[in-house]
Parts: C-alpha cells; structure tokens; sequence
C-alpha cells in the first residue's frame, strides 16, 4: 500500500521507474500461462466486482472545486482506482461553488458523512481534503474502515515519475496548464482525460493532438454532449435534411460569471500559507500575486485562460461540429465592449465563416457571451420563450429553424408545420457514457468521442475567435498550413509565450 508523504525526489524515482516492468504488460504476459489454473477474483467477488488488477489507475491533478468535482464522479466508478492526488494548493476555503454548500454537500453524498466539512469556513478543497476524500471512500469498502493507498503531491512531475503503477491523469487544471502537463503525460504513455477548453493557443491544441497519435495513448475532452442522445439526433436530422441546408448557427452563452475587463493591479497580496505560486504560474510570463486571479477568476485573464468562449464553447462547438461536419474555418472576426490590454471584454460577438462539405454549403457560426444574443426570430409563435436561460443554439436552415439548449438538448424544429411533417430517425448508435468510453478505450475495447485529434479542430476554432476579439482585424485562415494569411500581429498570437523550459515541454 503507497506511502502519502511527499519527501521522495523525482529523480529518484525516475532512476527506479526504467529499471520496473509496467504492471498491465506483466499481467498480460502472465495471462495465457494462467487462464486455465486461477479463476478471476470478479468471478468470486459478486456482481459489479472489479479486481484490482483490472483497474485503471488513475492521478488527478489538479484538485481545486471543479477537479475534485471530476475526481469524484472517478471515485464512484468501480473500473477506477485513485491512487494519487496533486495541486500546488494544499488546502484553502475560498473556492468558487454552484450553489450555497455545494461542494460540501457533494463530498458528504459521496461519503455518505453528514457531518463531513463542519467545521470548514467555506468551498474547501486543494491536494490535502482531496486526499482525505479519497481515503475516506475506500476506507469505506474495507473491513477495517481505514485506507491509506492516495498520495498528494505538490509538482505534476513528481507524480508522473513517482507512481509506477500509474495508468491515467485527469488534467483539471487552468487553462494554460492543459497542454504542458497531457503531453508531458502522453510522452510517459499515460491515458489522459483533460478539462475543456482544450488548450491555452492553437498551436497547443494541434500540438495535442499530433502527440496522441505518435504515442497512442487513448485521450479525451470533458465534454460529454459528444456522448449525448441529444447529439446523437442531431447528426440524424441534418443528414434527414429537417430544415433544409443549413445557413447559420447562432450561439450565446450566460458567460461570464467572473470578474472581466480589467487592467492588471498595481499592488501585490501575500501568497497564501501552503500555496505555491510559482508552480501555479508555471509557463505563464511571472508576475506578483494577487486575489484579482484566483481561484476562477484567472478564466477572464489572456494569460491564463481563455474567456468565456474557452470557457463554455468546446461544449456548444463540439455539438455544431458534429452535426454539421465542419472542419477548419475560413474567417474570423469579432467585436466587443470596451478592450482591455490583459483580460476579455465584458461581452462579445465573434463571427466564424466556414467552407462547403460534401454535400452541405457554407455555414456561418455567430457567438455571443456578456449577456448578448441574437434577435428573436420571426417564425417563432408567441408565447414560446427565446433565450430564457441567455444560453442557447439556433440553427437555421433554409425551410426552417432548430431551437435547442446550450449543447443541443431540447430541440425543436420550427415551424410547427414542419416538424408536424418531420419524422426522426432512429438513433442507431449509442455511447456507454462519457467517463465509460475512455475507461473502456484504455482497458483496449472501444473509442473515444471527444479525443484530442476530434476536439483539436474545435480547440484551433475557439483560439483563432479569441485572436479576432483580441486584434479586432478580419482574420483569413488557412487551415492546410496553419497560417493567418493576412496578419502577422494575430500570427504571433497562434501560441502562447512559455516562461522558462516549458515550451519545450508542449514541443513548440
């Protein structure tokens, strides 16, 4: 059983870890010889049993409200063992939540613990209670009631050299951390399961996806709309032609929730007791400490995140990519409130024109965010709300128009008469769940939906609609060769600049 100190140096382990032979290739090589002496301990151990060797073993890194959020929906599945956690945060109670308790009250539901966190002052989490969380749930399935097999670690590298047995990483990391840590982890021949957006650049996002194909290792997005039968139908009803060609796609988001339009502060905060700035900054360019940027409001920040449109569009685009089989765009252009040199505008407006396919003509994608959205359309009767929620996607097409939520649940084709007149067609393919396609990719049976290579075309589309907005120029984008043919201001802004050796790292 693992030791959770966190004393052993990288180096070290590095040196042990060449000289071990990996457990899955072991096993395998072990299995012809005993498949017909040892009956399988799933056969013994009663119904949703899952032996140990038979696991994915998995590190999460990164641990702050959303990482421990993904970090738990893992720990309940049974095809998953959570063997280490890492954050550069040890612990505070200052997270951002989605309702009053929310995390807190995720964390007792999980443990099955009432009384877990009461002594907390607020949205708790960091390396520490990510540890205590998972020790707690296994703790629960032995005898004894105790378990102390989840190490913490501060430094991502540390845990991608210290833990031999290690199959997988959650990246639930800022933005621009994304890139660095999956490809890093890719190289080692990990699995990886990353946080949406995709990247922190487009080259980062083209970058991704050409290392997932040299190591073969099974990757994926977290978004799980690509797994969706709402999707699913999509994709059939603009094969069926529900509404005729497709023209237009208008999008809007309730984005942003935090603090944008900013300039950067003039005075520093102390760095909080147990938090490592330095390594939260990682290749970002250095600068000093300050409240202004986390946690989550490093979302509206150039250099660490990606705005709204990163924020939320590789669940919407993953969507319209699909049912539309879109490739790379041609043009981009954008408009917004007032700019700021360092951080996203208070809202935004930006505009993707793309190319014919196959049989289907050339599309336009409008996105809003900041409380835009686009006009009400005529066709729609009255009494039918319109971008109740300010999030939403309208697809309209020749002889009429799709109106649906966010990432495409809930549709309803207008005018009445033609959706009267429309019959579906059945949904022949169905996904075991989102988490369930990468499980069971990496354990060698199936694919993946929403994996680097698919979701590399979303990630350059979103980056290259941030460098409209951040430039304010029409872009022309030639896909083939990766190349803004019209600027070499917004070329310069393809990639991101990388504070130290990291760029290295992501290979750029």
């Amino acid at each position: 059983m693992k030791n959770c100190s966190e004393n052993k140096t990288a180096n070290q382990e590095a040196a042990k870890l060449e000289e071990g032979i990996p457990r899955r290739t072991f096993l395998g090589g072990a299995a012809t010889a005993l498949a017909f002496s040892i009956v399988p301990r799933r056969v013994l151990g009663g119904p949703g049993y899952v032996a140990p060797s038979d696991k994915l073993t998995l590190a999460c890194i990164g641990v702050g409200a959303q990482g421990t959020r993904v970090m738990m929906d893992f720990l309940k599945l049974p095809e998953v063992q959570v063997i280490a956690v890492c954050d550069v945060n040890r612990q505070s109670s200052d997270y951002s939540e989605w309702g009053t308790n929310e995390l807190r009250d995720k964390v007792r539901a999980l443990l099955g613990d009432p009384s877990w966190g009461s002594k907390l002052t607020g949205p708790t989490a960091g390396r520490d209670p990510a540890r205590q969380i998972v020790e707690a749930y296994y703790g629960k399935q032995n005898a004894s009631g105790a378990y102390h097999g989840c190490a913490a670690y501060r430094d991502f590298r540390e845990t991608l050299h210290q833990e031999k047995g290690l199959d997988a990483v959650a990246v639930c990391t800022p933005d621009h951390w994304h890139a660095p840590i999956s490809i890093m982890a890719m190289k080692m021949g990990k699995h990886v399961y990353c946080q949406k957006p995709m990247s922190h650049s487009a080259v980062e996002a083209r970058r991704m996806a050409e290392v997932a194909r040299e190591t073969k290792v099974v990757t994926q997005i977290a978004v799980a709309n690509s797994a969706s039968p709402a999707t699913r139908a999509l994709q059939n009803w603009m094969a069926a032609h529900a509404i005729g060609q497709v023209q237009r796609v208008e999008n809007w988001s309730s984005r942003p929730f935090w603090p944008q339009a900013l300039d950067r502060p003039d005075h520093a905060d102390p760095v909080p007791d147990g938090f490592d700035w330095d390594m939260w900054l990682g290749p970002a360019p250095e600068r000093p400490f300050s409240h202004v940027y986390l946690p989550f409001v490093w979302r509206g920040w150039f250099d660490f995140g990606n705005g709204a449109l990163g924020d939320m569009g590789q669940y919407s685009f993953d969507t319209i990519f699909r049912m539309l089989r879109l490739t790379a765009p041609t043009t981009i252009q954008a408009s917004s409130t007032k700019p700021y040199k360092e951080s996203f505008p208070e809202a935004s407006l930006i505009h993707w024109e793309f190319p014919a396919r196959a049989d289907m003509p050339p599309v336009e994608i409008n996105w809003y965010d900041g409380g835009l959205k686009p006009p009400r359309p005529d066709i729609l009767p009255d009494g039918v709300e319109f971008g109740a929620e300010n999030e939403g996607l309208l697809v309209v097409g020749e002889k009429g128009m799709i109106l649906a939520g966010f990432e495409g649940e809930n549709a309803k084709i207008w005018p009445e008469s033609l959706r009267m007149a429309f019959v579906p067609p059945p949904i022949h393919q169905h996904s075991p769940g989102h988490y369930q396609e990468w499980i069971l990719a990496a354990k060698g049976g199936g694919t993946t939906l929403a994996n680097f290579e698919f979701e590399s075309q979303i990630g350059e589309a979103l980056m290259l609609g941030n460098i409209a907005l951040r430039t304010g120029e029409r872009l022309n984008w030639d896909g083939a060769n990766f190349k803004i043919t019209n600027s070499s201001a917004a070329q310069a802004m393809l990639n991101c600049e990388y504070r130290g050796d990291w760029g290295s790292v992501v290979g750029t």
